[in-house]
This record gives structure tokens, C-alpha cells and sequence, in this order.
């Protein structure tokens, strides 16, 4: 999937989880676990796409500490983080190594990300996600100076790389408008969160 589907299905299902658990989220640290597996596209030399970044396995281990401490309020943010490669890289692309370092033996549908499958999918989970930030009101949170919105970061970077250098992926064009509405939430979340940051330090 692009940015976009990753970001959409994180949100989503972290955000449906949290509510049978009663349990608050922060609604940065969804959108930035959704994308978090695509960390290995920046370290070619040493990480294979859609590899040990992607293992459900990995992510369970990673998990446990988190666990001790926060119990059931840590099960958003494993849904976020493993949908990724579950939901979203199950689906489309070339297949993904869920169960690394057991195996190397990759998974997958393979429907091609730019198939109008993948689109018409990306498109539908990013309207449902738009639609429950408003419903919500979770969309707010990006204009309130939460210094810990500085880590859609990361997030920001993931969708604005494909749209300016066009790496690690070319974006199509149907996909620029939803994409643009990540970034807009993202960098006004960030910039509000950074100058927070800077008035309180001074």
C-alpha cells in the first residue's frame, strides 16, 4: 500500500480497538506505528523491504515491555502497528516475511499497489478515517500544542517523500489528494507541537 492506506488502516483499526478496551489513544502515535515497518526502506545495506521491519514476530517481542507497563492500553497501538504488514502489505506488493527470524518465507496476495483494486481500497479506508476524525472530533488534536505530536515527524516525511523525490515509490495522481490531506494535518500538527516546544523552553 501507499502512505495513505498504511496511515488510514492504523488509525482506523487502532482507534476501533481502543474502544471495547475504554481506553484513550493518542492519535499521533497510531498514525506514526502505522508506517513505522517502511523504516527499512531507509537502510537498504542492512534491511531487506517488507523484512524483519514487518515481522509480527518482531512486533510482539518489541511489545512485551510495553505490556508489562500499559497492560491493555499498549493493544491500539500493536493493531496499528501490525496491520501494516497483516492488512496492508498482505494485500498488495510484493509479499512480506510475517514471521522473520523464523522463516524468510514471504506472504502475500500480490495485487500490484497500482492496480484500481489498491487505489478504490486506499481511497475507501482513507474516507472512513477522515470521516471518524471528524465524527471524533480526533482531528483537533493536530491544531492543540501536544508536544507529542512532534512524532508525526515521521509520518510527514513518509507521505511527503514520494510527493517531492518521488521515493521510495511515484505517488499517482489519484492519490495525490488524499495524501495532501495527511500532510496538511501532519505539518500543522508538528509546527504547532515545535513552537509549544520552543515557548516553553525559553
Amino acid at each position: 500500500m501507499f502512505a495513505v492506506g498504511h496511515l488510514a488502516l492504523g488509525y482506523l483499526l487502532g482507534r476501533f480497538s481502543a474502544k471495547p478496551l475504554r481506553t484513550k489513544v493518542n492519535v499521533a502515535l497510531l498514525f506514526t506505528l502505522s508506517v513505522f515497518p517502511d523504516v527499512d526502506i531507509f537502510f537498504p545495506s542492512f534491511l531487506e523491504h517488507r523484512g524483519p521491519t514487518h515481522s509480527v514476530i518482531v512486533a510482539l517481542v518489541v511489545f512485551v515491555p510495553i505490556f508489562v507497563v500499559y497492560r491493555q492500553r499498549a493493544i491500539p497501538y500493536l493493531v496499528a502497528l501490525v496491520q501494516h504488514s497483516l492488512l496492508g502489505d498482505y494485500l498488495t506488493g510484493t509479499q512480506t516475511q510475517f514471521f522473520w527470524p523464523l522463516t524468510t518465507q514471504r506472504y502475500g496476495m500480490g495485487v500490484s499497489i497500482t492496480s484500481s483494486t489498491s487505489m478504490m481500497l486506499e481511497w475507501i479506508v482513507f474516507f472512513v478515517s477522515v470521516l471518524l476524525l471528524l465524527k471524533t472530533r480526533d482531528f483537533v488534536r493536530f491544531f492543540e500544542p501536544h508536544v507529542s505530536n512532534l512524532v508525526l515527524i515521521i509520518p510527514t516525511f513518509t507521505v511527503l517523500l514520494p510527493l517531492v523525490i518521488e521515493f521510495p515509490l511515484y505517488v499517482p495522481f489519484w492519490l495525490l489528494p488524499p495524501h495532501l490531506v495527511y500532510v496538511f494535518l501532519f505539518l500543522a500538527a508538528v509546527l504547532v507541537a515545535f513552537f509549544r516546544f520552543v515557548k516553553s523552553s525559553l
